[in-house]
């Protein structure tokens, strides 16, 4: 249609603005085949806490300066022009601003997760707001600081935030409080970044700034979402006790769910399918160092707490400890369905059958199994994508204001304690006075505090895609990535298992180990014979690929490249 023939109503508006919700590079809607969802993008991006069957070689300094492409070819940019272009068109559309401004503010939210994506790869980026021709300035002009981008995502979050309706029933569309908590995401993400990498002088810090004011934006913004929560009834925590922690991640309607404030549906009326039912190991297991960060019922961490037994078994390793562990992984304790038409129950982590099925590691996805044999049987699946979930907001919560040294109890109690509370951990909350000490900390330059703060975090959004943006921004990479080499479960647990088939035995027999007898994935790669070789001067960041800056020499190359 002609720009003269469109633009005439507000329907025509939410039509435009409709496109943006299906846009892959949006939302991420996990429809394709070999993937486990959300719940596998810590693994497919590198993380300390999830691996896949083979390593990451971005983690292991092995991405190369491409020649194009590199997410900076113009199709990265089409959903950008897709916005811009209506965000120069709406005006034409002579209704009442209050019937328009609800479609002005989703498509200020999009433009700003499609910058929040830009920045997270590249950094410094062009800042376009406008439609742009072959003449355009910007298009041969510099990047700008990453906080100035980051000023400008602000500023249409802010307008966002203002013109979007609050959460009632839901409808599927951007909601203000989704706007806030993108907005306290980003914010926490831009602060810490900048807090972190000057405090350890990297090439990505951002000159004469230290993040302060983007870290109480964070905390500002979160602090407001969590008083809108308590004021219209409409957002909080759903209960995670009696495996509802589990339950929270392997519905197909959220309509009614409190915590859950945006995802995407599928549905067989619908014809709209994933297909990561059909991947039971899914090629991606859990990590030791991820599974030693659960601390016992006491509130104390395995190295301290006499409540700990051990990791002999997958039974010992989930016993007295938080219960989110138990809802996270696959324990052979005959509690654990697999399939709810045969009542039919996980008993042996699967080590055998193609790669992409696997779990290397022993310690297998529990958390956003599906267990409707007919769409694993299928791969055919209709669980739903989760995009927003309220507990993020707690914890952004609790990190800014530690971060910023504004803290107190009665937060802690708002948030981190909330998120115990819920699972039923009451006897292991969090007392921020008294924070035993733990030898196993990752971090060894902050707070106890903090430490304990991004331990809750690594545990309550465990495998949901949020860790190598943490690392990334805590500037971290020198202490969890460089030279670490992940490890798994005791591979002995599954000696002479019994009723396992002749193919369990042969790959059981096959997995490599340490000097601990823990299953050691990478044991056999020569590149990782030392752990990952991550390069800090220049793995934060993507390149620009060379036929960018050909055409335009202003852009310059990210460090290290």
């Amino acid at each position: 249609m002609s720009d003269a023939s469109y633009w005439k109503t507000v329907n025509d508006l939410k039509l435009y603005v409709n496109n943006f919700y299906s846009r892959k590079d949006l939302l991420k809607p996990y429809t394709d085949w070999g993937t486990i969802g959300p719940y596998g993008d810590d693994a497919d991006n590198g993380s300390d806490t999830q691996i896949k069957y083979n390593y990451h070689t971005g983690m292991n300094g092995e991405n190369t300066l491409p020649a194009s492409g590199g997410g900076w070819a113009v199709s990265d940019w089409a959903a950008l022009r897709d916005i811009n272009y209506f965000m120069s068109n709406y005006e034409k559309v002579d209704e009442s601003w209050d019937q328009i401004k609800e479609y002005v503010g989703e498509t200020l939210f999009f433009r700003s997760i499609f910058y929040f994506g830009k920045l997270r790869s590249f950094g410094d980026l062009p800042w376009i707001s406008g439609t742009l021709d072959n003449t355009s300035e910007v298009l041969y002009g510099t990047r700008l600081p990453r906080n100035q981008i980051v000023d400008s995502i602000m500023v249409d979050l802010d307008k966002a935030i203002e013109y979007l309706p609050e959460r009632a029933n839901y409808t599927g569309r951007i909601t203000k409080e989704v706007a806030m908590l993108l907005q306290a995401r980003i914010a926490l993400y831009e602060g810490t970044w900048e807090k972190y990498h000057s405090i350890k002088a990297t090439p990505f810090r951002v000159e004469g700034s230290n993040g302060e004011k983007f870290i109480k934006k964070a905390a500002d913004v979160s602090d407001a979402l969590m008083a809108l929560a308590e004021s219209n009834g409409k957002t909080a925590l759903e209960d995670g006790t009696n495996k509802g922690y589990t339950n929270l991640f392997n519905q197909r309607d959220y309509s009614t769910n409190m915590e859950i404030m945006l995802w995407r549906k599928f549905s067989k009326e619908d014809n709209l399918y994933t297909h990561w039912a059909g991947y039971n190991g899914g090629g991606r297991g859990l990590t030791k160092s991820m599974i030693d960060s659960y601390l016992c019922l006491d509130g104390k961490p395995i190295a301290l707490s006499d409540q700990y037994k051990g990791d002999a078994t997958l039974k010992d390793v989930v016993a007295n400890r938080d219960p989110r562990l138990n809802q996270t992984i696959v324990v052979d304790d005959g509690a654990h369905i697999q399939y709810v038409e045969s009542n039919s129950f996980f008993r042996t982590p699967v080590f055998e059958g193609a790669a992409e099925n696997t779990c290397p590691t022993g310690y297998q996805l529990y958390k956003g199994f599906n267990t409707s044999y007919e769409e694993t049987n299928t791969g055919m699946a209709t669980i739903a994508v989760i995009y927003f979930r309220y507990a993020e907001a707690l914890l952004i919560n609790a990190e800014a204001k530690a971060e910023l040294g504004v803290i107190n109890q009665l937060d802690i109690d708002k948030t981190i304690n909330a998120l115990r509370r819920r699972v039923g951990m009451n006897n292991g909350l969090l007392d921020m006075n008294n924070i035993p000490v733990d030898p196993n900390w990752q971090f060894k330059s902050i707070s106890p505090l903090l430490n304990e703060i991004r331990r809750e975090r690594k545990v309550e959004l465990a495998c949901e895609g949020f860790r190598v943006d943490d690392i990334f921004r805590w500037a971290a990479a020198d202490e969890v990535i460089v030279g670490y080499r992940p490890k798994g479960a005791v591979k002995e647990q599954w000696r002479n298992y019994p009723d396992v088939s002749p193919a369990f035995v042969t790959a059981w027999e096959n997995l490599k180990v340490d000097e601990t007898g823990h299953i050691d994935p990478y044991k056999n790669f020569a590149t990782m014979d030392n752990g990952f070789r991550f390069k800090l001067d220049r793995d934060y960041l993507s390149p620009i690929p060379t036929i960018e800056l050909t055409l335009n020499p202003l852009l310059k190359q990210n460090p290290g490249w």
